[in-house]
Formats: structure tokens, C-alpha cells, sequence
């Protein structure tokens, strides 16, 4: 290797959603700053959808300068039990992995000039200092989130009680305010164990070099404004004066020309005529709540492709760690009888999984409903599509609570999607979104942002400089190191 040439490592945690954020990185690194990257997987024994993805990547990228090297799943059966939440599993996946990672890093043949991790991965702190590495955090969400997990050991010590029975918004210093009833899952519960292992990642993220954001500077000025340059911030936390990186809207990129079923479908339909329902790959619905969403879509007469996964009685969750990406049950088993033959025609079902940044990026599609998770939001305001807001679980409320407060691209439900969404309802918002005056202001807006989005990434935007000053910033970290 040409050690004039920048070496990056970036690890990232267990599940699609922690993935593709990090591939989607270290594609744009290498193909765009000329960056020798190699890719840490955190892989699990129980997705079979994860392995295939990493072999794909693999194929794509052997032409680039990347390199991608599964970690081996590791047990921690021995230290969860039924009640554990996602977020514990997924710390304490990455702390097991830890031993793994080091020895990883430790026979390479040249060591990384740095390292970025993912959201989960800020306890790699010890191995970056051992090895001399400069490291960053990858925060592959929003800006305000960010600021809510750094703020979060001080409402630690401030706030009394359980944060969802607090009357009054959650104030952090030059951030929009947040309602109790947005938290993130983490702030729940104060006895369960994530919430501590949250206000640890809030503390370890002051310890990093940088971090890296997967936002713009347009899509959210103030709060960017707040984490760089807020002095009461940084005074209450006794923080080092450290840089944020905006780096996005980075997402997939279309990986092939080939039209399935979906895409010919969609090549037969008016523009902006669809609506496209998907819940993610984590996501899971009630017997109940799939029932009614079913029956709402018929009741609204629109045109639509539904990504369904069989429903689950139980945290909304579920699938995160269990996703399998085969379909065990038939459709017929769990959609309301009758269903997939009175909307043949109206609407394509498509069982466990689509071609999600393609459909999207189809003239045909006019609306998304969506769980809100950051990967699939960041796609559909790239693509220009309005949404309707149905946040499951995480940081997904907040994301909802953005795309519809602040920046109007996105209605949401009178109540939260994890009670029950009554058909009428849903029917009425898939009819605003696609029919009305209010939807066409929704959908110029989606476009508007769309433009912003792009600018970003251009050559002289504000995302392509901020990666600039990564480069920059690692090359003077890397030169201090060697004297």
C-alpha cells in the first residue's frame, strides 16, 4: 500500500441498520478522497440477511480500496435474559467482540491511520489509545439526537423521576426542546439497564478525536450551531473543545439496473401515484395494528407497495436481532382475509423485503410511511418523497418529530404508532398526503429539500468540505503522532 495514502478503519456494530450506514461511508471515502478503507463487521449468528449483504459488499467493492473483515459473532447468552432491551444486547455484543477487535487491528500488516465507529462502538476507546489511532465517532443519525445523548448525564443528575412523566420539554442548550413523549427508548425506564449503558455512550463520546454525523448543515443550522460552538453546552458538561463533521445525507446508492416485479410494476403506474409502506428491517407491527393498516390502505383507494413482515405481539423491536430475511408464515395467515384479493391490482405486498433506495427513486412513488428509522428517512428526502411518520422504536419518535414540526415534510398520527392506529385515521392521512392542498405544500417541501441534500454533497457544499476537513484533520493528528 502507498503509505502517502490515508488509512481508515471504521467499525461498525451488529444489524443492517448499523451496517449499511457504515459501508455507505467508507464507499464514499474511498471513491471520493482517495482513502484506503477497511471495514470491521460486528456480524451475528442469527442473520442470514446480514451475511449475504457483507458478501455483496465484498463483490462491489473488490475493485475499490476497500476491504471488509467480519468479526465473528460472539455469545452473550450468558449475560442477557427475555427482558433485555436491544440497545443492552448491542453494547454488550460490541464489549464481548472487544478481545476480536483487537487482535484484528493488532495483525494488520499497516495499522490504521484512524479509526471511526459506529454508535455502539464508542468502548473502543482503550484500543485506539493503546495502538496510538486517532479515533472518531460515526453518530449515523441527526444532529439533535447527538446532542441529546451527550446531554443526557446532566438531565441524569437534574431530572427526578422517570423522563416520560415530566410535564414540561427536556431543554438542552441551543437544541429544540424535546417532548417527554419523544424521548428515546433508553430514557424510558431509569431502573432498566440501557439507560445506563446510554448515559456511558453520551460520556464516551467526549472522549473522541471527532465526530461524524450523517446530516447537513441546511437540514439542521442551529443544532450543528450548538454542538460546535454553545459555551453553556460545553461549560455543563465540562467538555474538550472537539469537532463536528456534518458528512451527509449519505445513503445506498442503486446497486443494479435490473427491474424486478416491483420496479415493472411501478413502471406502470402514474407518476407520483404510489405510496410506498415499509417499517425497516427491525420493525414488527401487532397481530391488531397490521390489521388495521391493512384495511386503512384499502379504505384510502391509493395506489401502494407494502414491504410486510409478519406481525409480533411484543416490542416493536423484536426482529432487530432475529432477522432471518426469510419468510417463515404465508401473507394469507396474518393479513385480514380477503385482503390481498380485494387490492389486487390497487397494491403490490411484497413479503420481508424490496429494493428500497430504487422504489424510492421511482417517478411513480409519490409518499412513504415509514418507521422513521435515520437510514430510510435520509433516502426518501433524498429522493424528494413526502412521508408519513409512523416512529417504532429508538431515536424514531424524534426523527418524527423534525421531519413534521420543523421541517414539514411529514404528517404523523394523532397517537403514538405503538398503541393502535385506527384505519379511519390512516386512511385520512394517506388521502392528505397524496390528494390534498396541504400534501402538495408537503411534497414541495420534500423537493426543496432534496435540492439542499444535493448541494451538500457537491463539489464546494458544505458536506464535502466538512469530509475535506476530516481528511485534513486526521493528516495533522497522523503528523503529531510521528514526531
Amino acid at each position: 500500500m502507498d503509505r502517502s495514502q490515508l488509512h481508515i478503519a471504521i467499525l461498525s456494530s451488529p444489524g443492517m441498520g448499523h451496517l449499511i450506514p457504515v459501508l455507505v461511508l467508507g464507499n464514499r471515502l474511498a471513491a471520493h478522497y482517495n482513502i484506503k478503507i477497511t471495514i470491521l463487521a460486528i456480524t451475528t449468528s442469527s442473520s442470514s440477511a446480514e451475511t449475504e449483504f457483507l458478501k455483496k459488499s465484498t463483490l462491489t467493492n473488490e475493485k475499490k480500496t476497500i476491504e471488509i473483515i467480519p468479526i465473528p459473532s460472539v455469545d452473550i447468552s450468558h449475560l442477557i435474559n427475555s427482558s433485555t432491551k436491544v440497545f443492552t444486547q448491542l453494547r454488550l455484543m460490541v464489549r464481548e467482540a472487544l478481545p476480536k477487535i483487537h487482535s484484528t487491528i493488532a495483525s494488520m500488516t499497516h495499522r490504521p491511520d484512524a479509526l471511526i465507529v459506529d454508535i455502539f462502538c464508542t468502548q473502543i476507546l482503550p484500543i485506539a489509545e493503546e495502538f496510538k489511532i486517532s479515533k472518531y465517532a460515526y453518530h449515523p443519525t441527526t444532529a439533535w439526537t447527538l446532542a441529546l445523548a451527550i446531554y443526557c448525564q446532566v438531565f441524569d443528575k437534574e431530572v427526578e423521576g422517570e423522563y416520560v412523566d415530566l410535564k414540561d420539554p427536556l431543554k438542552i442548550p441551543g437544541c429544540k426542546a424535546l417532548r417527554p413523549d419523544d424521548v428515546v427508548d433508553p430514557l424510558l425506564d431509569r431502573s432498566d439497564q440501557q439507560y445506563e449503558e446510554y448515559v456511558k455512550l453520551g460520556m464516551e463520546y467526549a472522549a473522541f478525536d471527532g465526530i461524524l454525523i450523517n446530516t447537513w448543515e441546511d437540514l439542521e443550522p442551529e443544532t450543528i450551531k450548538a454542538l460546535r460552538n454553545n459555551e453553556k453546552l460545553r461549560s455543563v458538561l465540562k467538555m474538550p473543545v472537539f469537532p463536528i463533521f456534518p458528512v451527509g445525507p449519505l445513503r445506498r446508492t442503486v446497486e443494479t439496473t435490473e427491474r424486478d416485479e416491483v420496479i415493472q410494476w411501478l413502471d406502470k403506474q402514474n407518476h407520483g401515484s404510489v405510496l410506498y409502506v415499509s417499517f425497516g428491517s427491525g420493525g414488527t407491527l401487532s397481530t391488531q395494528q397490521m390489521t388495521e393498516l391493512a384495511l386503512g390502505l384499502e379504505l384510502s383507494q391509493q395506489k401502494f407497495v407494502w414491504v410486510v413482515r409478519p406481525p409480533f405481539d411484543g416490542d416493536a423491536d423484536s426482529a432487530y436481532m432475529n432477522s432471518t430475511g426469510k419468510e417463515t408464515r404465508g401473507m394469507s395467515g396474518y393479513l385480514p382475509e380477503g385482503f390481498l384479493t380485494r387490492t389486487n391490482g390497487m397494491g403490490l405486498v411484497v413479503s420481508m423485503w424490496a429494493k428500497q433506495v430504487e422504489i424510492l427513486g421511482h417517478s411513480s412513488v409519490g409518499g412513504f410511511l415509514t418507521h422513521c428509522g435515520w437510514n430510510s428517512t435520509v433516502e426518501s428526502l433524498t429522493n424528494g418523497v413526502p412521508m408519513i411518520a409512523w416512529p417504532l422504536y429508538a431515536e424514531q419518535k424524534m426523527n418524527a418529530s423534525m421531519l413534521t414540526e420543523e421541517l414539514g415534510v411529514a404528517i404523523r398520527p394523532a397517537v403514538l404508532p405503538t398503541k393502535v392506529v385506527k384505519r379511519e385515521e390512516i386512511e385520512g392521512m394517506v388521502r392528505m398526503l397524496m390528494h390534498t392542498k396541504e400534501g402538495k405544500t408537503i411534497r414541495e417541501k420534500a423537493k426543496k429539500l432534496k435540492m439542499s441534500a444535493e448541494n451538500a454533497l457537491s463539489d464546494g457544499g458544505s458536506s464535502y468540505n466538512s469530509i475535506c476537513e476530516l481528511v485534513k484533520d486526521i493528516r495533522s493528528r497522523l503528523s503529531v503522532i510521528s514526531l
